[in-house]
């Protein structure tokens, strides 16, 4: 059985992540700082992974970092903060949690870190200065830290368009803005958490092995296939 640590764990992607690693028998250390609504195979632990200090824990066969914001307005009404905060919860938290648990990821005999970026620092989008080049940091890091800790610690991140979790819920707000993303996209779909979270469980078992330093997006099409 391995151990996995999920950033996020009670909601959205994450929350799917740690139900498709329950069901395959696996054991989770969930940080967030709401309780998960559901069971699964693991331990909670309720604080603020990005303020609070980190519980102790033992072994670690793979961590996720789940938390993310989505922060969409005109270049000219983003303030300084606004571009602060995206970066602390993006970068300097994925930055806190890998620091913190690398002792226990190097004691695996193979661990996988995932993080998140968005197809906002792969395509130019009108309104996404501020996670742009937020989740463009997280691209870098992973490309660093992959080549830094190989060959004991693989590295890789997710790069999904808009997905269909609380998060996006003031962006998918009605059926009509449903509609229109739904036809921006070659699938003519919007991704759904498990979608992702399959993704995420692929990158952090043992069938990945090979696999670092890379960013999978995953868009339905909508930056790779030309309409």
């Amino acid at each position: 059985m391995k151990k996995y640590l999920i950033i996020g764990g009670s909601k959205g992607i994450s929350k799917e992540i740690v139900k498709q690693i329950s069901a395959q028998g696996d054991f989770c250390y969930v940080i967030s700082r709401t309780t998960p609504d559901y069971t699964f195979n693991g331990t909670h632990f309720t604080l603020n992974a990005l303020t609070d200090d980190l519980p102790t824990i033992e072994s670690l066969d793979g961590l996720v970092y789940g938390i993310g914001t989505i922060n969409l307005k005109p270049f000219n009404r983003l303030s300084a903060n606004d571009f602060l905060n995206d970066w602390q919860v993006n970068v300097m938290g994925a930055v806190k949690i890998i620091q913190h648990y690398l002792p226990q990821l190097k004691n695996s005999e193979q661990a996988s870190i995932v993080l998140f970026s968005s197809v906002a620092a792969q395509r130019g989008m009108s309104f996404h200065a501020s996670i742009g080049a937020a989740k463009g940091a997280v691209e870098g890091l992973v490309k660093s830290l992959a080549a830094e800790l190989a060959p004991k610690i693989r590295v890789n991140a997710i790069a999904p368009s808009i997905v269909e979790t609380p998060l996006a819920a003031g962006i998918l707000r009605n059926e009509t803005i449903k509609e229109n993303m739904v036809a921006k996209h070659p699938l003519k779909r919007i991704l759904q958490p498990e979608d992702v979270a399959k993704t995420a469980v692929f990158l952090l078992s043992d069938t990945s092995n090979g696999i670092t330093g890379q960013i999978f997006i995953q868009d339905n099409g909508l930056i790779s296939i030309s309409n």
